[in-house]
């Protein structure tokens, strides 16, 4: 079969190299499927680069989400585990965390649900304990990861400020149902929550960006606030200052939902079926900004380490 390797670690463009590889063979517990559609992630790019917390032993094949077709026909989706990644035409999943794809849910929308809307839901509902009617930032809202909380945000009843740059993805966040959007190009996203909000601060911060935008994000945040970190695009890891959260009183929760798998694999269950009834409800519709095939992984990764995407970027074999 074909698969994307990383014989070095490196930028993915430099390192990755499309080979012809045996099919992985399933052990216990394993099921192996055919990829239908594989979803890319801001993580893809880090580990080839060796700067991601999970670290596999070269060479490897990245790949984190993904939808694929069993034997009998049916259509799973979830992680790639014990074998290739996602980017390759099989890869095998544990049986324990393979998740039926929604009724009316496309292969390119099924390989997205699974790490940005599980995470988002998680981040959202059981760190962050999102209220109707609070006030939620949220962060780079017309990539992969803020458009999922956007809709998330929405659907849980939250007034929802978006960030983005440019006209093009702000109009992105405002389809998709945001309050209010704050073009960071052009204006000071800290002013612009105080006067939307009235002085009175952002209840919950979704920050996938880190660096500058997490040190202004203490700048607006509410009393009992709460800052979800969710990841560092910026390439900088912003410090938490204790003595600013004391005086302000609000908390930073840090959100590493793949520990779930070890430490709360039941989470992942419950958040599942409450995403398929939300996806039944209309309440969320995965939004995906471009389908390539898979031969052109390199420029995906290229287009969304530069930032150049909106959604998700689900590459099909």
């Amino acid at each position: 079969m074909r698969a994307w390797q990383v014989h070095s670690l490196g930028d993915p463009v430099d390192v990755m190299t499309l080979d012809e590889v045996p099919e992985p063979e399933p052990g216990p517990g394993q099921l192996k499927v055919k990829v239908r559609a594989a979803a890319l992630n801001f993580p893809d790019i880090l580990m080839a680069q060796g700067t991601y917390q999970e670290k596999p032993p070269l060479p490897f094949t990245p790949g984190l989400e993904l939808c694929g077709e069993l034997p009998d026909g049916r259509r799973v989706l979830g992680s790639p585990s014990g074998g290739p990644g996602a980017l390759a035409e099989y890869a095998l999943v544990d049986e324990a965390f393979a998740w039926p794809v929604p009724d009316g849910m496309s292969d390119e929308q099924a390989a997205a649900l699974y790490i940005t809307y599980q995470t988002g839901y998680v981040g959202l509902h059981r760190r962050a304990a999102l209220q109707p009617g609070e006030w939620l930032l949220v962060h780079a809202g017309a990539g992969g990861v803020g458009t999922a909380a956007i809709q998330l945000g929405k659907a849980a009843g939250a007034q929802v400020i978006a960030t983005a740059g440019g006209e093009a993805k702000t109009q992105v966040c405002r389809d998709l149902g945001a309050d209010h959007v704050v073009d960071y190009s052009s204006e000071d996203f800290v002013a612009r929550v105080k006067e939307i909000t009235g002085g009175h601060g952002a209840d919950v911060v979704y920050d996938p960006v880190g660096g500058d935008v997490f040190d202004g994000s203490t700048k607006c945040i509410a009393f009992e606030g709460r800052i979800v970190v969710v990841g560092f695009t910026s390439g900088r890891i912003p410090a938490a200052k204790a003595n600013h959260l004391l005086v302000k009183n609000y908390s930073v929760l840090g959100l590493h939902w793949g520990l779930y798998r070890s430490k709360d694999p039941g989470r992942i269950a419950e958040v599942h079926d409450a995403l398929c009834a939300l996806f039944a409800e209309g309440k969320i519709d995965p939004l995906i900004g471009q389908t390539l095939p898979l031969d052109q992984a390199q420029t995906a990764l290229v287009a969304l380490g530069d930032r150049g995407t909106v959604g998700k970027v689900v590459l099909v074999p």
